[in-house]
């Protein structure tokens, strides 16, 4: 009888959330043997490859801002954060930070609230009076906001892919074994996982298997009979030349229904679709109205630069969105305690990588969270309908 594969640890999954567990278990348990299956290493249309690649300490959940306080260091040292000779080099993080604009005395109390949070945790946060505002950003028109909160450190945009290929070339350098192929199912005996389906490769068993699968994460969850409140969202990014709005010191801009980032000589610019829900996962069709019809007008009206604009480019990116509160679900599943979630970012993944790998794999190790406790995203809260929201979703 031919004798089947076996592995400790099968992610499913791997893009930056998979890449990231295989180089944490690997770093703390050498000689672990650690299989990553990968449907498409071309990552054509991972939300890894399609991000706006941009970190930030401005979230309104303590445990949000320690994960990026962890992962901006990652980050901004990675050639030493990796700890291997892996080839990697400089993730070139560009520190403008990130300005959030608030519209009403509420919104003003709310980021005022939420920066005394985040600086109570290292967070370099400054809430800017709209005078204060337009004194750094003279090009901005503040008549219609009442505060921004201003991140002067620690935030920013870098580079994803090469993030991507830091953690891989890592892992693969530790022992971790990377395959294109694509997972198919679950075996489940006796409440646990005993193995993962490959579509080429066939039954692996394993002691344990991590869901790293993105957008598709509610797909695999099915395979076990299990529920995840995890869909697709379609967002269209728009790369866009503006020769009279030419600020490459600007931050990364959140403002009523649209953000706006320098890039080299162009900008980054994209919004939320009114009628945002779920799409199919293979859908990357833009919404190319999105531009002229919701995020010209909010631009010109916030700075008169953005008179003349041409679109010179786009993409379309999915966000792995968590319907119950757009907060990561993190941990073993309770009713499968050996499949490890690491699922439903809502488009911080890519920031939260660092940190989120080390959590998943430091619970799997050693059966709990250990250098930042996670607990508040637990799988548990989805089950028990109990939100944990962050409200500083961009």
């Amino acid at each position: 009888m031919e004798q089947q594969e076996r592995y400790d640890v099968v992610i499913i999954g791997g893009a930056v959330m998979g890449a990231s567990a295989a180089f944490w278990l690997t770093r703390m348990q050498p000689g672990l043997r650690v299989l990553v299956a990968e449907r498409d290493t071309s990552f054509a249309q991972a939300s890894t490859a399609l991000s706006v690649a941009s970190v930030r300490q401005q979230f309104t959940t303590a445990v949000n801002v320690e994960i990026s306080r962890f992962g901006v260091g990652f980050i901004r040292d990675f050639r030493e954060s990796l700890g291997v000779e892996a080839g990697v080099g400089s993730l070139g993080l560009r520190e403008n930070g990130y300005l959030f604009l608030s519209h009403s005395a509420e919104g003003r109390t709310i980021l005022e609230e939420v920066a005394a949070m985040q600086r109570a945790h290292g967070a370099a946060t400054e809430v800017l009076a709209p005078e204060a505002v337009q004194t750094r950003f003279p090009w901005m028109q503040v008549e219609d906001i009442t505060a921004g909160s201003f991140g002067s450190r620690d935030e920013g945009w870098f580079d994803n892919m090469g993030l991507l290929a830091g953690f891989r070339a890592a892992a693969k350098a530790q022992g971790a074994e990377f395959v294109t192929d694509r997972a198919t199912g679950l075996t489940v005996e006796g409440g646990r996982v005993t193995a993962v389906t490959l579509e080429k490769r066939g039954t692996i068993a394993c002691a344990a298997a991590i869901n790293a699968a993105g957008t598709r994460a509610a797909e695999v969850c099915r395979w076990a009979g299990l529920d995840l409140a995890v869909e697709p969202r379609k967002r269209t990014v728009f790369v866009i030349d503006a020769p009279n709005a030419r600020h490459p010191d600007a931050p990364l801009l959140v403002d009523a229904g649209y953000y706006l980032r320098p890039e080299h000589e162009h900008w980054i610019t994209a919004t939320v679709p009114q009628d945002d829900g779920p799409c199919d996962p293979d859908d990357f069709d833009p919404d190319l109205h999105l531009f002229e019809d919701v995020i010209w007008e909010q631009l010109y009206n916030r700075a008169p630069g953005f008179d003349a604009v041409k679109v010179v480019r786009h993409w379309v990116g999915h966000y792995a969105y968590n319907t119950l509160d757009q907060n990561a679900i993190l941990g073993p599943h309770p009713e499968l305690p050996n499949l490890f979630l690491m699922n439903g970012f809502s488009g911080h993944g890519l920031q939260q990588s660092p940190a989120v790998g080390r959590g998943i794999a430091e619970h799997l190790l050693t059966g709990g969270w250990q250098t930042i406790d996670l607990s508040d995203l637990s799988v548990a809260r989805m089950l028990e309908n109990r939100p944990f929201r962050e409200r500083a979703v961009v």
